[in-house]
């Protein structure tokens, strides 16, 4: 078999040109479930796709409905190949073990910038998916805000406890960042987010620049459980 079903992706290889991220509605605990195996089976019956992602991870949301789908891909044209080539019949067995899922567009992010993570890292009991919205395209604007959490982050005098690491992500389109975080728990977001500061991070002025950034119109906050991650097995790349 073709198929490595592994911890979480590497986001150290340098080969990752872009990521694709994207998010399905399958509806209900239960169907959600039922689309994680389907997926499971539909990938880890077949060879590796080529052309096609380097990695594939899948995480179920605690709304007990969504799937965050994150894959890392060489370049935008093996994306294309792809998908030109009808995704290899995997969506068409997913959908036939779970019909009716509905499907938003993936986004394409380069990554920036990360913290701690590599493959020693804990594993991670929580993935919380920051996506931040700016009101234009502006890749400065876009790197310069990332470079302000970082900035946060290393002047905070109590950082929460709990997080693994964090993988800031930048849209190819310059509207919007990504943050794919790692936790032990959700319990311990939970517990970050209801401490002294306003969100993730203690009450000082960096954090607050962060918060008060020009520009930012929207985003969302969102947990997931690890459910599912697959990279070509070593002899298959």
């Amino acid at each position: 078999m073709s198929v490595e079903v592994v911890t979480r992706p590497d986001f150290t290889r340098a080969d990752a040109g872009i990521v694709k991220a994207s998010t399905w509605d399958a509806g209900s605990p239960e169907r959600q479930r039922r689309a994680v195996e389907a997926i499971r089976e539909a990938w880890g019956s077949r060879e590796w796709p080529r052309p096609g992602p380097l990695s594939y991870t899948v995480h179920a949301g605690e709304d007990g409905r969504t799937l965050l789908h994150y894959s890392q891909w060489a370049d935008e044209e093996s994306h294309r190949a792809f998908v030109r080539a009808g995704r290899d019949g995997r969506d068409a067995d997913i959908d036939a073990a779970v019909p009716g899922i509905e499907r938003l567009a993936p986004r394409t992010y380069e990554l920036y910038r990360s913290t701690a993570g590599g493959p020693d890292a804990r594993e991670p009991g929580c993935v919380v998916i920051v996506d931040v919205e700016f009101d234009g395209a502006d890749k400065a604007r876009q790197r310069d805000w990332v470079d302000g959490v970082f900035e946060a982050l290393g002047t905070d005098p109590a950082p929460a406890p709990g997080g693994i690491s964090a993988h800031f992500h930048v849209s190819t389109d310059g509207t919007r960042v990504l943050n794919y975080a790692e936790w032990v728990s959700a319990q311990a977001h939970i517990d970050a987010l209801a401490a002294a500061g306003d969100g993730i991070g203690s009450r000082t002025p960096q954090w607050e620049g962060v918060q008060a950034y020009p520009g930012v119109t929207g985003g969302g906050v969102h947990r997931y459980t690890p459910a599912l991650s697959l990279r070509p097995a070593v002899g298959a790349r």
